[in-house]
């Protein structure tokens, strides 16, 4: 995801529902996040959809590898030869 630029990401609520279509034009072209304000305040931020879905990616990766971390400190490992024959055996049935 590209950073913000303060000067042309940042949009009250009144100018996003006037002008909804360019905001979302703006957000797929640059990549970038628009931050939406309601009463001078951050309320919202769109996105593109595909920065989303790379977001959510690298989440789940991080999610995974923290898991894997705790399974590791608490001595739930496999042997390699072990994992190979449980792969195997899982693809033949």
């Amino acid at each position: 995801m590209r950073r913000i630029h303060l000067t042309e990401d940042i949009r009250p609520l009144s100018e996003f529902r006037a002008g909804a279509a360019e905001c979302i034009a703006q957000v797929r072209a640059s990549k970038r996040p628009l931050v939406i304000t309601q009463r001078g305040k951050s309320a919202a931020v769109l996105l593109d959809v595909e920065v989303y879905e790379d977001i959510m990616e690298r989440l789940e990766l991080i999610e995974d590898v923290r898991v894997a971390e705790e399974q590791l400190a608490r001595g739930e490992v496999v042997e390699h030869d072990e994992a190979h024959r449980r792969l195997l055996a899982g693809l033949d049935g």
